[in-house]
């Protein structure tokens, strides 16, 4: 089943992104209001520029006594891993557990790089076979030992 799925096939549309120069307390309130745990960060430009997560906000600026109010979500970006929306379930899945993240942008490379998507464990667990999620799930889980 999974390897005739694409990105595409997989992801949640409609995602909505933080504007960098937005500040974490705006994008707390967008978590909240759509009942996510994260959200894309889009440049001036419209383009992705990372992800922040509401891990993010409590531990990089909650715990450190700083007003999220005062903060830009730009200023919290990592690294970016994202996927091609043609891309097969298996290359998300490597992407995913090759890198060890539990969500990742959905691109249009051929429609202008635009974000069109994210793909979530929850996305996986809807698309993909038991088999394949107990192997994400074991690779993304993993410590060093």
């Amino acid at each position: 089943m999974a390897t005739t799925l694409r990105a595409r096939d997989i992801m949640s549309a409609g995602v909505q992104c933080v504007g960098a120069h937005q500040t974490l307390l705006d994008a707390s309130k967008m978590m909240r209001d759509m009942n996510v745990g994260c959200l894309p960060i889009c440049g001036d430009n419209n383009r992705l520029m990372g992800l922040i997560t509401d891990r993010d906000i409590v531990v990089q600026c909650c715990a450190e006594g700083i007003d999220p109010a005062t903060v830009q979500a730009g200023t919290l970006d990592k690294t970016l891993h994202w996927i091609d929306a043609e891309a097969s379930a298996n290359e998300v899945l490597e992407t995913m557990e090759t890198h060890q993240i539990k969500r990742l942008p959905v691109i249009d490379v051929k429609g202008g790089h635009q974000l069109v998507g994210m793909i979530t464990e929850a996305n996986l667990a809807k698309n993909l076979s038991d088999k394949q999620i107990a192997e994400f799930t074991s690779r993304v889980y993993a410590t060093a030992g």
